[in-house]
């Protein structure tokens, strides 16, 4: 058999980007499914997995922690847009370094050590919750270190799915993950409120804490992302300059991002004040309130499932604006509704099309940054995201003064209008396919 010829010693070569590996045969073949095509990959139903359980993790603790935040601090909605501060301001600062960490370091490392972290504070949370020695104070510094830990795991967790499935498969499989964070918004949340009435707002903690572990588990099962995409030459912060030089080079990337913190600053502000208005506008307890957090899942995992179906979506600029307008309209209707019944569709629809948002934000942000810039391009979006306390806080403290159906009308109806004028001062946004 013919030999190559040896090459002549020289410097080791840069690592060129994982490719995506070939479509693995089962006995039950996914492929044959355009809605379920990703789940071929072996990895990506580890991945999967790992975020099912993650994400059901943490909608556990974001019910139970509010409605503790309620009790220590007598129905004030400030205090739940406080602990939103919390757990979102860490992402603003963070979220860059796990940006360009994710870049450079092994991404299944990182996501191994954010979980591991999540476990560990959601443990002592729940210890001091059921020694009785809980304080206000706790609860933020715990979401502080939470938030952190988030800021290492979204951006390794998105830019990993690039490395497990071709490019023409990732509006399917991030719209897959984010179906099954959706999942967990229908079961975890009804779950956490049930919960809370029969072992108390430290027992879901300690089950949540439990659920983080099996997080870590399944991502130990993860073959992709065990090694560095590229070696960056750069310090950690010429990489993160680097990322924004190229976020802000292409007008594309640049409306996506721009568009995230207007949805981010008026959409997102609803999910820190929801118990507040079930209590002013429903008078809802706990499980009443784990109901409706239910029903904006189903009609989120309705909308990401329905776009994972979608295999050749065209105008995709279009959709990702007018899902942005209608989700700022009912939720302003929504806002002024005082009937259970009458609420059900306006939740269903806001969970349909800031889940197809998202869905299609993220996709976006992968298929039109180059592979090395992914882990960043996901940070600088996830930088967004911890705006959120910029309108949680003010809008927690204008629901104080005229009531928090006023304050979310106010919010979706900037939502809508600041969308509006966003699509109409960026005709090349429009034309994105």
């Amino acid at each position: 058999m013919p030999q190559t010829p040896a090459k002549s010693p020289g410097p080791a070569p840069e690592p060129s980007p994982p490719q995506a590996p070939q479509e693995q045969t089962s006995r039950f073949s996914w492929a044959r499914y355009t809605m379920f095509e990703s789940f071929q990959y072996r990895d990506f139903r580890w991945l999967w997995a790992g975020g099912l359980v993650s994400f059901m993790a943490m909608n556990m603790q974001m019910i139970t922690r509010g409605w503790l935040v309620l009790r220590l601090q007598d129905d004030s909605p400030f205090a739940l847009a406080l602990v939103m501060l919390s757990f979102a301001a860490p992402q603003t600062f963070m979220s860059l370094i796990g940006g360009a960490l994710a870049d450079r370091l092994p991404r299944k490392h990182l996501v191994i050590f954010s979980q591991s972290g999540n476990a560990l504070l959601t443990l002592l949370l729940g210890i001091l919750d059921f020694s009785g020695v809980i304080q206000f104070w706790h609860v933020l510094a715990i979401g502080v270190g939470n938030g952190a830990m988030m800021s290492f795991n979204m951006p390794s967790r998105a830019a990993i799915v690039s490395e497990i499935v071709p490019e023409r498969s990732l509006v399917n499989a991030i719209s897959l993950n984010n179906s099954g964070m959706n999942l967990t918004r229908i079961f975890g949340p009804a779950l956490a409120g049930f919960l809370i009435v029969f072992i108390d707002t430290a027992g879901v903690f300690f089950i949540v804490s439990g659920i983080y572990v099996f997080a870590v588990v399944s991502m130990f099962m993860v073959k992709a992302g065990s090694t560095p995409v590229a070696r960056s030459r750069k310090s950690v912060a010429g990489d993160i300059k680097a990322g924004f030089t190229y976020a802000f080079s292409d007008a594309r990337l640049t409306g996506i991002v721009s568009l995230a913190l207007i949805s981010t600053l008026f959409g997102f502000s609803f999910w820190a004040l929801m118990p507040a208005w079930a209590r002013e506008a429903l008078n809802v307890q706990s499980d009443g309130l784990g109901m409706l957090m239910m029903i904006m899942g189903i009609g989120a995992l309705a909308g990401t499932l329905g776009l994972a179906g979608r295999r050749d979506m065209k105008h995709k600029g279009r959709v990702l604006l007018g899902s942005c307008i209608i989700w700022g309209v009912s939720l302003a209707v929504f806002s002024q509704l005082t009937n259970y019944a009458m609420a059900v569709p306006f939740l269903l629809i806001i969970g349909a099309v800031s889940s197809i948002f998202m869905s299609l934000n993220m996709t976006l942000l992968q298929v039109l940054a180059a592979p090395e810039m992914r882990g960043r391009m996901m940070s600088i979006n996830m930088v967004t995201f911890g705006a959120m306390p910029l309108s949680a806080l003010p809008f927690g403290a204008m629901a104080e003064r005229i009531g928090t159906p006023d304050a979310l009308l106010i919010s979706g109806i900037l939502l809508g209008s600041l969308t509006l004028i966003f699509a109409f001062a960026n005709p090349t946004f429009r034309k994105i396919q």
